[in-house]
């Protein structure tokens, strides 16, 4: 089925894999802050989402802030109906793996939640995180406003200027509309919680943001 598929390249929609029409069940809570993974949120916070390698070390980053009152992890910016885990890692779905973040922005602004982004991984990759590959890890930045898309905007302009004078290539990342967004398995949410030992392909940047 996968043979002859680049996993760095997106599929073609019309060749993608079909998913379903069931979504996966979402559990009650948040395992470290204790509240809904989806909803209903208090009045006053607002969504971000963001792709950047594989989103168990990513989420991670996130649910440790000050003002962040929920993450969850999943898929988006592909083709396939309510996706699975293997069949966003075979490339056919388009699909990136995402983290949502839910937050109080008169506590943690947008544009501290972009310089995390920015410096738990390598924007001038781009279908890969390091020895993790394919079109699941690209980075990307998924804006539900046009607020967000240019405070998204205006921060690649000035991480690029921190990295070019520190002798670092270009910016790979990409910032898109944020469409659909399915929830990844129970397993995979706050899952360096359930699993401190496990995998993890992020670390701080040499360049602060």
């Amino acid at each position: 089925m996968l043979f002859g598929h680049n996993k760095q390249e997106m599929p073609d929609p019309a060749d993608s894999l079909p998913g379903r029409p069931e979504s996966v069940p979402v559990q009650d809570a948040h395992l470290i802050l204790g509240t809904p993974l989806d909803g209903p949120y208090p009045d006053g916070t607002e969504i971000a989402m963001f792709g950047l390698g594989c989103f168990w070390g990513a989420e991670r980053f996130y649910w440790q802030l000050d003002g962040v009152y929920t993450t969850a992890v999943g898929y988006a910016g592909g083709y396939t109906e309510n996706p699975m885990y293997e069949e966003v890692c075979s490339g056919r779905t388009g699909h990136n793996e995402v983290v949502r973040v839910v937050h109080d922005p008169s506590v943690v602004s947008y544009d501290e939640l972009l310089k995390v982004f920015w410096e738990v991984h390598d924007p001038t990759q781009f279908m890969r995180q390091g020895n993790d590959v394919g079109t699941q890890y690209r980075s990307e930045i998924y804006v539900y406003s046009d607020a967000q898309r240019d405070a998204a905007t205006l921060s690649i302009d000035k991480y690029q200027g921190k990295l070019s004078g520190a002798g670092f290539g270009e910016i790979a990342t990409t910032v898109v509309d944020a469409g659909m967004f399915y929830f990844a398995e129970e397993y995979h949410q706050q899952y360096l919680h359930r699993n401190p030992g496990g995998y993890c392909n992020h670390g701080h940047c040499q360049v602060a943001y």
